[in-house]
């Protein structure tokens, strides 16, 4: 499976689709934006976007990144009540909880050793009826900055209960279409275990991800080394130069913002509006 998240922005031709209108019509609710909920995210959009960021503290790039996603959708409050969701990567299992009492446990698959789920807090941010194919029966996308992880339906049951996925929290259909009624955006995900991806970089890491931000930071023009997959003083230098160009802390450490900013730029220039 290859799937990547996207920033939700103003691009030629409009970028469309469910998450778009999820957005619209958060911001109709708000009475920041009085277009129609059709789905493309036009100019008008982005104005109110705008407003939006500036309303609440964010980055204010017209831009609906994960930062502004979760200002937007900050949790459901509806008749199931509060609900977290837990998944346990090394027993691959997901569980539902409300006010910390389990009421469902549900059988998982996550991801491989080689494209492990990542850890963390997150939240899911988009919510899709049948995406078919490998996405199964429902998608429903997590906040992780970094790529395009979710939890989704299988057209491969025999998955289930295995580390076979690319990352991805996949369920059996049955499951994930009951599971989808149960949650709305904003829903918190704890995703626990020993495996993880995402791993803060700095001087001294080696590996793939360290290949990967050396590689996008080439292409970007700030690393002039060797993609080697070893952060040394040059892969440092580069981090530094394009946080301090992106008005983070340039401490040349690779964290979850440092993640955000350098995707929501990889996603403009190679011009990516694929959900």
């Amino acid at each position: 499976m290859v799937y990547a998240s996207r920033f939700l922005r103003v691009t030629s031709p409009f970028m469309s689709g469910p998450d778009v209108s999820q957005v619209q019509q958060q911001l109709r609710e708000l009475g920041i934006y009085q277009g129609e909920v059709d789905g493309v995210y036009t100019p008008a959009v982005e104005v109110a976007v705008r407003e939006f960021q500036q309303r609440n503290g964010l980055d204010v790039d017209g831009i609906v990144g994960p930062n502004t996603y979760q200002a937007l959708f900050p949790g459901y409050k509806g008749s199931w009540g509060p609900l977290q969701l837990t998944v346990d990567v090394d027993n691959r299992t997901l569980q539902v909880r409300r006010e910390n009492k389990v009421i469902k446990t549900y059988p998982v698959a996550v991801g491989k050793p080689e494209t492990p789920t990542p850890l963390g807090d997150w939240s899911i941010v988009e919510k899709t009826v049948n995406p078919g194919g490998p996405f199964g029966a429902r998608w429903m996308r997590l906040s992780v900055p970094w790529g395009g992880y979710g939890i989704h339906g299988t057209n491969n049951p025999n998955s289930i209960g295995k580390a076979a996925s690319h990352g991805c929290v996949r369920m059996f259909n049955e499951d994930v279409i009951e599971l989808y009624d149960m949650v709305t955006i904003g829903t918190p995900v704890k995703i626990t275990g020993t495996a993880y991806t995402g791993r803060i970089l700095k001087l001294g890491a080696e590996g793939n991800d360290v290949g990967d931000i050396q590689q996008k930071l080439k292409v970007l023009g700030y690393y002039t080394g060797d993609v080697d997959g070893v952060y040394g003083t040059l892969t440092e230098q580069a981090v530094s130069a394009f946080q301090k160009d992106q008005g983070l802390d340039p401490d040349g450490i690779v964290g979850v913002l440092t993640y955000n900013a350098l995707q929501k730029i990889w996603d403009i220039i190679q011009g990516d509006i694929q959900p």
